[in-house]
Parts: structure tokens; C-alpha cells; sequence
């Protein structure tokens, strides 16, 4: 009965033990004859598969061995479990047969895909072959093949690009025309002689804005009125005082100084380029005492005075380890003149003391200072422009360790160009900043505080290859005040105190460039302007 009981429960099992590894047999030889026809990534899966028959077939094994163990097999007839080793035997050799041949195509196809080695033919030496000729003198070799001797180490020497000119005196001599033409003698003979008409100082009262426009609107430019007369972009512009002839000055880049006679017929003629300094000439006026002599500053540290009845270009102030960026007149009579640094420092110069250095030096509270203007009415006031402050100093307190202002201006957000006082009364401050604002303060009462007027919108972005721009006054009408512009078609604009537009210069054909820098006649209604390439509007 147990007998029975044994044989119908393991027949079953027998069963499926059987059915399974006969499937792993056909499974494994068909596996054989179809992989040769599939990719690589094929035989990752036939691997993965040859694994779990293993697998399977390593169950079979155990089981087999352990069987006699085991209760359940004790009853398998040796028929039975001979049979079923023999089963469990072929299926391992099945595996491992698929596993070695699935393994040697896996290699094949790997050494199918690299690429072949490139086989470069290494070039032949040749071994009597002829070098390339080089020249004796670059081996340094003489032609009978001695070494030539090494040459002495000469000293470099760093040229400076604008080196200055020597001091003292120099001669007024024209870059463009010949010096001793008699048409430059009479330049010279002329303008000495309207000099000397001296203007009497009257009291000037302004204008009504409504006659001060008509007379605006009268003027007019022509071809005839615009001349190339320097070198290079123009850094200052002047007009000479006299109100029987119109000459105009110019200050150029270069360090050019031109001078132009519209009341000629030919423009050509007219003209005279001369060369006193070596850097930009940023500042230019003419004398208040004597209209004969004009005063130009540069950048390389150079006054001079040019004199029409002399034909010579005196030295004022020379200082080479600084760089001067502004100046003006501490006097009615011209003698005395306050010279700003780049740097910071001021200069206090007396004109009649013998040599070309300075009185007092005073190290200002500002980094850098761009313009310098004097108070026309009360004159130990000046006022400054520095980066971005603006300060108002009392020459009777000047430090020379470090002075310190009456008053600073701190409304500028950013770099500032230039600051001036109104010219009649000095009632008035008009500032020009590179936040395109135009500020106007009242300066009436000088204590701890200026107050802000007017600001006026207005683009004063120039870009580099432009000069920046400077409002100035007009000495006739102090509420107004004249700047350059940015807009198109280009002009050059008037503006009241108040910040209402007041005219527009428009010159159509000619005036096609932005005039940076401006000035009027301080009588007549004679404006004068400068651009970037030397050309000067009038």
C-alpha cells in the first residue's frame, strides 16, 4: 500500500521533470542552429538564456543527487533514475556546447567592428641626400666658416609718442603757410592793431526773450562759414572780442592751436595751424586785458601765451610731472590765473613773476578735476568739476596740504563734464553730467547750500571717438545756456534757465556733424562751434 501510494504521487512528478528537460534539450538545439543569423545584442539574450537552463539544469543535478536522501525518490526504480541522470547529463552538455559557441561568435563580431590599423609607409631616409641651403650670414658663419663674433648688446631706447617741446619761447610759425608771405605779416600786423581798440566795460543788461529769438533766428550758416582748421578732433573753441572783425580760435587733439580770418575771400587764405604743444589743447582763451595775446593749455603740462604783435608763443607754466586740464582768470587785468590738475591739484600763477612755475600749490579735495571757473563778480570764489563731485573753494582758505570746499554738489549720478558760473553775475551754476542731465543752481547766496533749479533733459552720450560735451553760457544772455546735440538732423541748441528750448541751430548741408564744443561773441550774435575732425562751424 505505501508502495502504491509512493508511485502515484512521484509518477506525476516524474512527469514534468521529464517533459522539462527534454524542452531544454529542444530548446538548446534549436538555439544553436538560429544564432548565427542574429545581432549582437541577441547573443546577450541567448547568454542570459543559456544562464537560467544552467540554472535549471543544475536544479536537476541536485536533485538527482540528493535524491536518494530524500524520502519522496526512495521509491524510483534504478531504471528510472539512470534514465533520468542520462537526461540530466545531456542537457548540461547542451549548455555548455551553446555558452562556448555563443562566446567564440560574440568575439568574432567584436573583432569585426574594429576598425583596421592604418598601415603609413614611414618615408625612406635618405642617406646621401642634400639639406636645404642656409644662408652664412643667418648661421653667423664668414665665408671661410669661422664663427663671426657675437655683435654688442645695444641699449633700447622707448621713444616717447608725444614728447614735449622745449622750453621757453617758440616761434609763431604757421604749420600750413610759409612763414615769411607777406600775407602773414599782414595777419599778424592786423590783429595787433584791432587789439588795441580796447572794449569799454559797460554794464550789460539782458535781453527780453522774445528779441533775444528773433535775433537767434537771424543767424544763419553757410559753406563759406565752415572750414577744416586743425588736425584732429577739437577740445576747445574761442572767439576774439572784437566786433569789427571775426577771428576764431581752436584747440585741437594734436596740440595744434588754429586760427581762422573769415573776413578773408578765400577760406585757404585765412587759415593758420600752429604747433605750440604736443597733447591736447583743452583749454583756450583770450586775454581780457590785452585781446592780442591768446593763452592755450594742454594736457603735457604747458601754459603759453601766443602773441600776434611779437609773433611768439610765450611759456606761462610748465610743470612735467603734471598733466593741466582747465584754467582761467582770477583778474579783470589777466596776471593772475588758476590752473587745474588732472590729478586733483590747483595751481595759483602770477604772470609777472620772473620763471614758469607756479605761486602755491594746493592739493584740492577732489581725485581729478576737469574745468575750473572763477566767479566773475566775486573773485576768491572758484568752482570745480571733478568725477562726480562739484565743489566751490575760497582762495583766502586754501590748504596746500588739502583744502577743504565751502560747498560740494552730490545731485550727479555720474561723470561729470564740466561746470560753470553764469558770466554776468554768477548767480547761476549750469553743470553738464553723463546721466544726460543738464543742472542749473542757484548760486546767488554762496553758503552751506546751493540749491537745484532747473534739470533739464538732454542725451550727453558722445561715445568715444566724440568730444563729450559742455553747456556753456552765453556772456550776453547768462539765462541761457548753449550745448551741442545728439538729435537728428544735427543742431546745436539753446535752453533757458527755466529748461524750456529756446532755439535751434539747424544748417542743413552745413552742418552735418555734431559741434561738441561751442562759444558765442560776447557782443555780437556770432556762434562758433567745433566737431571731431577739425572742422569749425561759425
Amino acid at each position: 500500500e505505501i508502495r502504491k501510494t509512493c508511485k502515484r504521487i512521484l509518477t506525476p512528478r516524474m512527469e514534468g521533470t521529464s517533459s522539462k528537460a527534454e524542452s531544454t534539450l529542444q530548446k538548446s538545439s534549436l538555439d544553436v542552429y538560429t544564432e548565427s543569423n542574429k545581432r549582437q545584442y541577441n547573443s546577450t539574450s541567448d547568454t542570459v538564456i543559456v544562464s537560467v537552463d544552467m540554472e535549471s539544469s543544475h536544479d536537476l543535478d541536485s536533485d538527482e543527487d540528493t535524491t536518494p536522501g530524500l524520502d519522496e525518490f526512495s521509491g524510483l526504480s534504478p531504471y528510472e533514475r539512470k534514465r533520468l541522470k542520462n537526461i540530466s547529463e545531456n542537457a548540461n552538455f547542451f549548455a555548455s556546447l551553446q555558452l562556448s559557441e555563443s562566446a567564440a561568435r560574440l568575439r568574432e563580431m567584436i573583432k569585426k567592428r574594429q576598425p583596421p590599423e592604418s598601415k603609413r609607409k614611414k618615408p625612406k631616409k635618405k642617406e646621401n641626400g642634400t639639406g636645404c641651403r642656409r644662408s652664412m650670414r643667418l648661421l653667423k658663419v664668414d665665408p671661410s666658416g669661422v664663427s663671426l663674433p657675437a655683435p654688442p648688446a645695444q641699449p633700447t631706447v622707448i621713444a616717447d609718442e608725444n614728447p614735449l617741446l622745449p622750453p621757453g619761447p617758440l616761434e609763431m610759425t604757421p604749420e600750413n603757410q610759409d612763414d615769411d608771405s607777406e600775407l602773414f605779416k599782414r595777419f599778424l600786423q592786423t590783429w595787433a592793431e584791432v587789439s588795441k581798440t580796447s572794449i569799454k566795460n559797460t554794464e550789460k543788461e539782458l535781453v527780453n526773450i522774445k528779441s533775444y529769438k528773433a535775433n537767434l533766428s537771424g543767424m544763419v550758416i553757410n559753406g563759406d562759414t565752415v572750414h577744416k582748421v586743425t588736425r584732429g578732433a577739437i577740445f576747445s573753441v574761442a572767439l576774439h572780442p572784437s566786433e569789427i572783425r571775426t577771428l576764431v580760435a581752436a584747440g585741437a587733439k594734436s596740440g595744434q592751436v588754429g586760427l581762422w580770418d573769415l573776413t578773408h575771400q578765400s577760406k585757404e587764405d585765412g587759415v593758420y595751424v600752429f604747433q605750440p604743444h604736443t597733447q591736447p589743447v583743452s583749454c583756450l582763451y583770450f586775454s581780457p586785458a590785452n585781446p592780442a595775446h591768446i593763452l592755450s593749455l594742454s594736457y603735457d603740462g604747458t601754459l603759453r601765451c601766443g602773441d600776434f604783435s611779437r609773433a611768439v608763443f610765450e611759456e606761462v607754466y610748465r610743470d612735467e610731472r603734471s598733466s593741466f586740464s582747465s584754467f582761467d582768470f582770477m583778474g579783470e587785468d589777466a596776471s593772475n590765473l588758476i590752473v587745474g590738475h588732472w590729478n586733483g591739484n590747483i595751481s595759483l600763477v602770477d604772470r609777472r613773476t620772473p620763471g614758469t612755475s607756479y605761486e602755491k600749490l594746493i592739493n584740492s579735495s577732489s581725485s581729478k578735476i576737469r574745468t575750473v571757473h572763477v566767479h566773475p563778480v566775486h573773485r576768491q570764489y572758484f568752482i570745480t568739476a571733478g568725477l562726480r563731485d562739484i565743489h566751490i573753494y575760497d582762495t583766502r582758505y586754501l590748504n596746500p596740504r588739502k583744502s577743504q570746499p565751502l560747498i560740494s554738489l552730490t545731485e550727479h549720478t555720474k561723470s561729470i563734464a564740466s561746470a560753470y558760473f553764469s558770466p554776468l553775475t554768477g548767480n547761476r551754476v549750469v553743470t553738464t553730467c553723463a546721466d544726460c542731465k543738464l543742472r542749473i543752481f542757484d548760486s546767488s547766496c554762496i553758503s552751506s547750500e546751493i540749491p537745484l533749479l532747473t534739470t533739464i533733459r538732454h542725451n550727453t552720450i558722445t561715445g568715444r571717438w566724440l568730444t563729450r560735451f559742455q553747456a556753456v553760457w552765453d556772456p550776453k544772455q547768462e539765462d541761457c545756456v548753449i550745448v551741442g546735440s545728439m538729435a537728428h538732423p544735427r543742431r546745436v541748441e539753446i535752453f533757458h534757465e527755466s529748461g524750456q528750448q529756446v532755439h535751434s541751430f539747424f544748417g542743413g548741408e552745413s552742418l552735418v556733424s555734431v559741434c561738441s564744443i561751442n562759444t558765442m561773441h560776447p557782443t555780437r550774435y556770432i556762434l562758433a562751434g567745433g566737431n571731431s575732425s577739425g572742422k569749425v562751424h561759425v
